[in-house]
C-alpha cells in the first residue's frame, strides 16, 4: 500500500458511472428491445416495478443472442475516458479495484478483461450456453449483498473502501463503506448521500478525487 494511501479496494458502478448514459441503450437499440428499455424505464421510475423486475426486463432484451454480439455493442458503447489509465494508478497505490454492478456477468466480465479491473460482483440471473444467452431465472438485484461478499473474498475491512456509483442502489452502499463517490449522478439525494460528488468525463479525475479522500470518522 502507497503510503498515506488509505484504500485496499475500490469497488465501481457500470452503467451510468463507466457509460455515457445507461449502458444498456445501445443494447436494446441494437437489438430491437428500445421500446421494451424504455416502457421498463418508465415503470421503474414511477415506481410501478422494483428492481428486480426492472432488470429482468433488461435481461430478456439480450434472450437468445450471443455474448459475442453483447462484446461488440459494449465496444461501440459510450464511456469515460482514461478508465485503463486510471485503474493502473490505483494499481500504483496499492489497492485492488472490483465492479460492482446490477449487470449480468457477461457484461461485468468484459468490463473486467477490457479495462483491467481485479474482478466483479454481478448478477448471475441468465445461463450461457456455447456462447448463446438464455432467459433471466431468479433475477435478485442485492449490492448490499454483492459488497458483503466482495469484502469477503478480498479480505478487507470495510472502512478501508471507496464505492463509486451514479444511482440510488450505489448510495445505500455509501454508508455501508469508508467512503463513497457520485460520479455524474443526476440524482440531488445521491450527491447529498456521498463523501465526494463529481461530473467529469475522465476516470482519472475519479482516482485523483479518491486519493484525497479518508475514511469517515
Amino acid at each position: 500500500m502507497a503510503s498515506g494511501f488509505p484504500w485496499r479496494l475500490v469497488t465501481v458502478d457500470i452503467d451510468g458511472t463507466l457509460t455515457v448514459g445507461h449502458g444498456w441503450r445501445p443494447i436494446a437499440q441494437a437489438f430491437g428491445g428500445q421500446a421494451a428499455f424504455e416502457e421498463s424505464n418508465r415503470r421503474f421510475f414511477a415506481g410501478e416495478i422494483g428492481e428486480d423486475a426492472h432488470l429482468t426486463n433488461l435481461l430478456r432484451i439480450t434472450t437468445g443472442r450471443t455474448v459475442a454480439e453483447v462484446a461488440t455493442i459494449l465496444g461501440a458503447t459510450p464511456k469515460l475516458d482514461g478508465i485503463s489509465e486510471g485503474i493502473a494508478e490505483l494499481h500504483g497505490r496499492g489497492a485492488r479495484i472490483d465492479l460492482l454492478t446490477h449487470n449480468p456477468d457477461y457484461v461485468a466480465d468484459w468490463y473486467r478483461r477490457t479495462f483491467g479491473f481485479d474482478g466483479f460482483a454481478a448478477v448471475t440471473a441468465q445461463p450461457v450456453i456455447d456462447g448463446r444467452i438464455g432467459l433471466p431465472i431468479d433475477v435478485h438485484a442485492d449490492k448490499p449483498g454483492a459488497l458483503h461478499s466482495l469484502l469477503a473474498r478480498e479480505q478487507v475491512p470495510a472502512r478501508s473502501v471507496v464505492h463509486v456509483g451514479d444511482g440510488r442502489s450505489d448510495a445505500a452502499l455509501f454508508p455501508l463503506v469508508g467512503a463513497g463517490v457520485a460520479l455524474n449522478s443526476p440524482y440531488a439525494d445521491v450527491r447529498l448521500a456521498a463523501d465526494l460528488a463529481l461530473t467529469t468525463n475522465d476516470f482519472r479525475e475519479v482516482v485523483l478525487g479518491i486519493s484525497r479522500l479518508r475514511p469517515r470518522g
